[in-house]
């Protein structure tokens, strides 16, 4: 995962979904916070571990999944 140096994947940590290295803080809690309308301030706020680039890298994460992909199948 090329520019996603802040995003571990590890089985035995939350199930294997994508966290903030070193923490258990997943990317859905980052994401689903920020769509809830809580700041990036208010994050830091709550988790004062976390770094500002942490949020805007789960960000960039989320997006990058989200991508739409064409695939063409041959009927």
């Amino acid at each position: 995962m090329d520019g996603f140096d802040r995003i571990v994947h590890q089985a035995g940590i939350m199930g294997g979904k994508a966290c903030i290295r070193g923490t258990r803080i997943t990317v859905s809690l980052i994401v689903g916070q920020i769509g809830e309308g809580r700041s990036p301030e208010a994050l830091l706020a709550d988790y004062p571990h976390l770094e500002r680039e942490d949020i805007m890298q789960s960000l960039r994460y989320a997006a990058w999944l989200s991508e739409e992909k064409e695939v063409t199948v041959d009927a």
